[in-house]
């Protein structure tokens, strides 16, 4: 594979099911990252007791928060699994997913969605200050708490604000909403 290639596959199939993964293990050795929609550090335990996963996905807004993703993430290290946070909520997720990974020995890359002309035309002016990733390094800034500010006037006159903002959005057949 060329430089700089990512070399795992990211959830190659749905998380339900250990013994599936234990299955697809058996294919292939190639490294795998899962875990992003798991709720709770209980669900992580098959594959991270079962050696089914390389990478620890954890999601902080939807695992529990830093003391249970920091709990995933002392699980893993004592199986020789890094943590790879999953990423999708924006800057202030990606200021406290910073924090995780500078507290987390165990932790391998931050996932980030980070295009320059989206900071520059909508994040900015929200959220002055936040975090920037230059050359591959997040860069930090040297402020209290997340580290991140939230300019709450210029959120609610925002076109992104929620009553201003319709999220394109997947449903099922029943009309509920999916990620799928």
């Amino acid at each position: 594979m060329p430089e700089g290639t990512l070399d795992f596959l990211e959830e190659p199939i749905r998380d339900e099911s250990p013994e599936a993964y234990e299955a697809l293990r058996a294919m292939t050795p190639m490294p795998f990252a899962l875990g992003e929609e798991f709720s709770s550090k209980w669900q992580f335990a098959p594959y991270i007791e079962r050696g089914l996963t390389n990478y620890a996905r954890v999601d902080l807004g939807i695992v529990g928060g830093f003391t249970e993703a920091q709990k995933v993430a002392g699980w893993a290290e004592t199986h020789y699994i890094d943590l790879m946070p999953h990423n999708p909520l924006g800057p202030i997720n990606t200021a406290a997913t910073a924090h995780l990974a500078m507290a987390t020995p165990n932790f391998a890359w931050l996932e980030m969605f980070q295009r320059p002309e989206e900071i520059e035309q909508q994040h900015d002016e929200l959220y002055p200050g936040q975090f920037r990733a230059v050359g591959g390094n997040m860069q930090v800034p040297d402020k209290p708490g997340l580290g991140i500010d939230v300019d709450e006037d210029a959120i609610a006159n925002s076109p992104l604000h929620p009553d201003n903002h319709i999220a394109t959005r997947l449903h099922r057949r029943d009309g509920s909403v999916t990620n799928w």
